[in-house]
């Protein structure tokens, strides 16, 4: 198979690069500004023409885009509806990665079916490249993740060691529910739906929702650092937007899967993150 990265260099694109490549798989992966090995070609994907470009002459069969900046619209939601009009004019297969983000938190749960109702700016400019993707390329994958923790590189991970050395100032939401995902469960996940023909949205994060406050004792438990020293507040009291709790119902996607969706209990607890 001959895929494209589209954000190679980021936590979740370097891990789908090394699984595939391991895999056998031939693989060009792209970067925005820290260069990815040799072989790493640069890209910006607000510019519709150099990602047209770059799929005219990689000519992929499948392109995984991962690729996304929270504070910036042109790049998740612009820049997402330009790989999907590359995708389309190369009839390339497409794996759109999408977030819980586009969600209000107004439901108990939240399964494929359900329509987004982002609250942020950046939940909005995933739910725009979503609605680019579905009308550009009818058979693309839409997956929606969660949190994602893996190798201790995560910006969860970073900030959680942070807070507990006193390097940061702030505190971890007790109010705050995802369903935080292993890098490693998702870029397996994301590859079965690359050879997987049929389309659609699928729901790829843990088995366990769990507060970003859980999430942050588990990795100090983890890392050796001290539990105590991670200060916890409530999402509630803070003014920032954004959803409260926010629950993937994986079901669906699970039952069509080989990898198994681990929860954080089972994959920082056991200290296999």
């Amino acid at each position: 198979m001959r895929l494209l990265v589209v954000g190679g260099g980021g936590l979740l694109g370097r891990e789908v690069v090394r699984l595939a490549r391991r895999a056998g798989h031939s693989v060009t992966a792209t970067y925005h500004q820290r260069p990815i090995g040799t072989d790493g070609r640069r890209l910006d994907i607000r510019d519709r023409a150099a990602v047209a470009a770059l799929v005219a002459a990689v000519r992929p069969e499948v392109i995984v885009n991962a690729a996304y900046r929270q504070a910036d619209w042109a790049t998740t939601a612009d820049g997402g509806m330009h790989v999907a009009a590359a995708a389309a004019e190369a009839r390339a297969r497409l794996v759109h990665v999408s977030s819980d983000a586009i969600f209000s938190g107004a439901a108990d749960s939240y399964d494929e079916g359900t329509a987004p109702d982002p609250v942020t700016p950046y939940g909005a400019a995933k739910a725009a490249a979503e609605v680019a993707v579905r009308g550009l390329v009818p058979d693309a994958v839409i997956v929606r993740t969660s949190l994602i923790i893996g190798a201790g590189t995560s910006e969860t991970e970073r900030y959680v060691h942070d807070l507990a050395t006193g390097r940061r100032s702030g505190a971890l939401f007790t109010d705050d529910i995802r369903c935080p995902v292993h890098v490693g469960d998702l870029a397996a996940a994301v590859l079965e739906l690359a050879a997987d023909p049929h389309p659609g949205v699928r729901n790829v994060a843990g088995s366990d929702p769990i507060s970003r406050h859980q999430l942050g004792l588990l990795i100090a438990r983890r890392d050796g650092l001290d539990p105590a020293a991670l200060p916890a507040a409530l999402r509630a009291h803070s003014g920032l937007p954004g959803a409260l709790a926010v629950r993937l119902n994986c079901s669906a996607t699970q039952a069509g899967l080989v990898v198994r969706l681990r929860g954080a209990h089972e994959f920082v607890g056991a200290g296999t993150a």
